[in-house]
């Protein structure tokens, strides 16, 4: 089953080696300290494409791929990030509201 959902989203230019399913949240770094000052554990500036993981279950600097979501790399922790939850960063608060809760596959990137 895993074999097929990578053949059906797998995008071109990259390999997609591995699935974990996780329940994934959407947060917004620009708030003006709504959510932290916009600078990752890893120090990169949160943006779309940075995701927050529990580095137990995936090493931050790890490349992710979510379908809908497209290529990410895990640079970022949180509070209430633990085990298979997920957090996907986004350009702004509408978009993290559209977005939601949701139970979701994530791929490693090769």
């Amino acid at each position: 089953a895993i074999k097929e959902r990578i053949a059906r989203i797998q995008p071109a230019g990259i390999t997609l080696s591995g699935e974990i399913t996780m329940v994934a949240t959407a947060y917004y770094a620009g708030g003006g300290g709504l959510n932290g000052d916009g600078v990752t554990a890893t120090g990169l500036r949160a943006r779309k494409g940075i995701v927050a993981v529990d580095p137990r279950t995936i090493r931050l600097g790890t490349k992710v791929f979510i379908e809908g979501y497209g290529e990410a790399i895990a640079a970022d922790t949180g509070g209430w990030i633990k085990g298979n939850r997920i957090d996907l960063c986004f350009d702004s608060l509408d978009e993290c509201y559209r977005y939601g809760r949701r139970k979701i596959y994530v791929y490693l990137v090769e």
